[in-house]
């Protein structure tokens, strides 16, 4: 049996057509498959190898980690030095607001983490999500979704969602007295990079401020410098009542998070005791991992690299194909004139490569999410890939 084949068969799918790419190693932003062949990584692992692939710090962190301890015990009970560390380096970094950080596996843990943080604060039932939002795949986060297709195999849902259109002033009337939370990609994902825009996040805090809901913000993908920020948020004036972290947080390793007010969070203690429980959230090697991730954006000012890559990615990728760029600073997406388009660039460009990926929602839509490290000469390698795979298409 081959091992595209012990694939198919060992391992459950997502897909019916995988990429099948079998990887061997990875370094900085290059995949090396079993052949040798090298592959200029413009995807990430979905925006999260923030720092580049087997960053040297974040390995060096690990490895001094593993030779202390591992997993000791169940969040919440132990002090361990590295945990401690992160947080305070985290929250530091953060507006007052965002002072206490509960440490989850997955940024889909975090969100539901989120949202029943924001049930007991309010003492409400009802969250508004935004259409074409994507907050992870268990149950919680999975029933914000609108997309039916998805949705309907899995229902009943979580009761009490409703939805608004990003962007659409108007909808937001229907945050009302009864609302525990607004929950938004601070920059929608799946739907395409969509940015807030005419101030509309500003809109949305007051008018929760003024019912007494709360603001989460889903910062998974945009989070870590990706956007030219620490988070995302910051663009655009804001704090929100719950962060909502993930994928870039641990240079490629599993994390996520939530966080908000001490007084908030204390909830989680005693409404009900044991509010939330994780065996492995907060493990100090995946800590110490974040610590050395958020070090190294901080130390390289990978947020300011992120915006003069962004001008360099817009100036070069330039064809009748490309009918616009999407999204700020590395969090990029490509909007094709079509679908097949779309589709022949993922597929051919690993042929020439290059990884390119496709959007959850906007079809025309391919990823340009790199590891923040990426060089500009990497980077200009990879635009002239795009358009001579765009060129031959053409022909």
């Amino acid at each position: 049996m081959s091992r595209l084949e012990q694939f198919k068969s060992l391992l459950a799918p997502t897909t019916e057509h995988p990429l099948g790419l079998e990887i061997k190693k990875a370094r900085g932003s290059y995949l090396y498959d079993v052949n040798g062949k090298r592959y200029l990584d413009l995807v990430a692992g979905v925006s999260a190898v923030s720092v580049g692939h087997a960053n040297s710090r974040v390995r060096r962190a690990v490895n001094r980690q593993m030779r202390k301890h591992s997993h000791v015990m169940v969040y919440g009970e132990f002090i361990q030095e590295v945990v401690l560390s992160y947080a305070k380096k985290l929250t530091d970094s953060l507006e007052p607001e965002l002072s206490n950080i509960y440490l989850v596996n997955s940024g889909t843990e975090a969100v539901e983490g989120a949202l029943k943080l924001a049930k007991a604060v309010t003492g409400r039932t009802q969250i508004i999500a935004a259409k074409q939002a994507y907050h992870g795949n268990t149950y919680g986060s999975l029933s914000l979704m609108d997309y039916k297709e998805r949705i309907n195999p899995f229902r009943p849902l979580l009761p009490g969602i409703g939805h608004i259109t990003f962007n659409e002033d108007r909808e937001l009337e229907s945050i009302t007295s009864e609302t525990a939370a607004v929950i938004l990609e601070t920059i929608q994902g799946g739907a395409g990079f969509i940015e807030p825009k005419n101030g509309y996040l500003k809109k949305v805090k007051a008018r929760c401020e003024e019912v007494g809901a709360l603001l989460i913000l889903d910062e998974i993908q945009p989070g870590f410098g990706r956007t030219g920020e620490l988070f995302a948020y910051r663009h655009y004036g804001i704090t929100p009542d719950i962060l909502v972290i993930g994928k870039g947080m641990a240079g490629g390793l599993p994390i996520g998070a939530f966080v908000s007010s001490k007084e908030n969070m204390s909830l989680l203690g005693y409404k009900p005791r044991l509010g939330h429980i994780t065996t492995f959230g907060g493990n100090p090697v995946i800590a110490a991992a974040a610590l050395a991730t958020l070090e190294e954006i901080e130390n390289k000012k990978y947020q300011s690299k992120a915006i003069q890559h962004e001008a360099l990615i817009r100036a070069s990728l330039k064809h009748p194909f490309i009918k616009e760029i999407r999204g700020k600073g590395l969090m990029l997406a490509l909007i094709l004139k079509d679908p097949e388009i779309a589709n022949h660039l993922v597929i051919e460009g690993m042929k020439e490569g290059v990884i390119l990926f496709w959007l959850l929602y906007e079809k025309r839509a391919v990823r340009i999410t790199p590891p923040l490290s990426i060089s500009e000469k990497e980077l200009k390698k990879g635009c002239a890939t795009i358009l001579s795979v765009l060129d031959r298409y053409a022909c």
